[in-house]
């Protein structure tokens, strides 16, 4: 893929460049190619000048991405001080906004294998938002600003709170081609509002259903 495509596919996610010359200006451009450089470092074998080059990547960036760490096509950090682990995975036209971690489960045991998040394939990640542990957040997800994720989020599915719980979407809301900071920001898509609303229409349902026993018991005694 060309750069191009690329800086195409950033400018689709983010209205304010006005040129590709200016997408060239974003951190998180410069954070992804340097980390290009210390993966193929990484994979060589060569782990500390991988180390290096990420160093010197977090000291110009404020983005920091493990060396180790896996990143496929199209992917666009927007603004600063994200953190991603070693053994994370990110897949195909990714978006992730600002203070975001994706962070791996037991630092302090020393337990090596798959600790981080693996994001699949167009994903929106908002900002504040902590992922945590070898988790899965599915093709197309969209988690919302400052939330905190640690199960496996389903396809297609909207997230936010703490813990992070899913929202129902309107049908409209689905054809979006993309939803900024991965949030809804309308009250009805708080869990705890979507909660109140099931159960205020659970009660008219059985309003409804008393009225109607009602009006037959009052028709079999008049009968």
């Amino acid at each position: 893929m060309g750069l191009i495509a690329y800086l195409d596919s950033v400018k689709r996610r983010d209205p304010a460049p006005r040129s590709r010359l200016e997408i060239l200006t974003y951190p998180g451009i410069w954070a992804l190619g340097m980390h290009r450089i210390a993966h193929a470092l990484f994979r060589g074998r060569f782990y500390f000048l991988a180390r290096l080059v990420n160093h010197i990547s977090r000291f110009l960036t404020a983005i920091d991405i493990h060396p180790g760490a896996r990143i496929g096509r199209n992917f666009f950090i927007d603004h600063g001080f994200v953190v991603i682990g070693e053994t994370a995975e990110i897949g195909d036209n990714v978006t992730i906004y600002q203070c975001v971690t994706l962070g791996g489960t037991d630092p302090a045991g020393g337990i090596g294998g798959k600790r981080h998040p693996t994001i699949l394939d167009g994903a929106i990640i908002g900002s504040g938002t902590q992922v945590l542990g070898p988790i899965t957040v599915g093709a197309n997800a969209r988690v919302g600003a400052n939330a905190v994720v640690t199960r496996d989020v389903a396809e297609g599915a909207t997230m936010v709170g703490i813990p992070a719980k899913p929202v129902v979407m309107a049908a409209e809301d689905y054809v979006k081609p993309f939803l900024p900071y991965g949030t809804p920001c309308a009250q009805k898509f708080d869990p705890e509002t979507q909660k109140l609303e099931l159960l205020r229409c659970e009660i008219e349902v059985l309003k409804s259903r008393l009225d109607e026993l009602t009006r037959e018991e009052a028709h079999r005694k008049a009968g």
